[in-house]
């Protein structure tokens, strides 16, 4: 895996460059005694390389077969939700609900869970919860994204922004096709990813598990899914 820094990270890293050289600069010059201008620096540095850290961008390759009806973690993290529930925004039906909480030394880029067509992306506005509540779901702010999986059944995936993350960017658009070695987005500082499954799926994790985005396996799809799974309707206006 080769790792290169994300562009949501680019302006952020050169600004904060500059600024902690703007606050070490004149320490090294005028201040005394020398450990004040040291601690400064290797404050700064640390400082530095933790957001440097956050805004990794793996690059990743499914290692398994992407031909299967396979469902992958969008995101790297751990399992923190596996429960079946009804999800009233969207596919109003009941679906397993696999959540997934990221913290701030995880890479926060999010992938595709599955290969297949992006039919919806909605944005939500809400709270800024921490995002490890089970309520975040549906009270914080957040960006639901619909996918047809290439079995023809739905899988909805939904970026929580949490406590501190307040910016969920969606590359996803609706027409798009959806590849799980593709991003589909990023949230920024600490935050949450839901998958909606048909009832129908097989999962392969359990609650405290750690996932690796675009490569840990989180379920199988049916190979004869309900029509219930395949159809939702959406609206025009969306």
């Amino acid at each position: 895996m080769r790792v290169k820094i994300h562009r949501e990270g680019t302006n952020i890293l050169v600004i904060l460059f500059f600024i902690l050289a703007c606050i070490n600069t004149p320490a090294w010059m005028f201040i005394r005694p020398m450990w004040i201008p040291v601690t400064f620096t290797t404050l700064s540095v640390i400082t530095y390389l933790l957001v440097l850290n956050f805004f990794r961008s793996p690059r990743r390759h499914f290692p398994g077969d992407a031909s299967r009806n396979i469902v992958v973690s969008s995101v790297d993290g751990k399992v923190v939700a596996l429960e079946e529930t009804y999800e009233p925004e969207i596919l109003k039906r009941n679906v397993i609900q696999l959540s997934v909480f990221m913290t701030v030394f995880n890479v926060h880029a999010n992938w595709f869970p599955v290969n297949g067509e992006v039919e919806l992306v909605r944005h939500h506005k809400g709270r800024f919860l921490s995002a490890y509540l089970p309520k975040s779901s549906v009270e914080n702010e957040r960006s639901t994204v619909l996918i047809k999986a290439t079995n023809g059944q739905q899988i909805l995936v939904r970026q929580i922004a949490g406590a501190v993350a307040r910016r969920i960017v969606t590359y996803a658009q609706p027409g798009e096709e959806a590849n799980i070695e593709d991003h589909m987005g990023f949230i920024k500082f600490g935050s949450r990813v839901d998958i909606f499954l048909p009832l129908d799926a097989k999962v392969l994790v359990k609650i405290g598990d750690k996932t690796t985005g675009g490569i840990t396996e989180v379920a199988l799809l049916s190979d004869n899914p309900s029509a219930e799974s395949c159809n939702v309707n959406i609206p025009v206006n969306v």
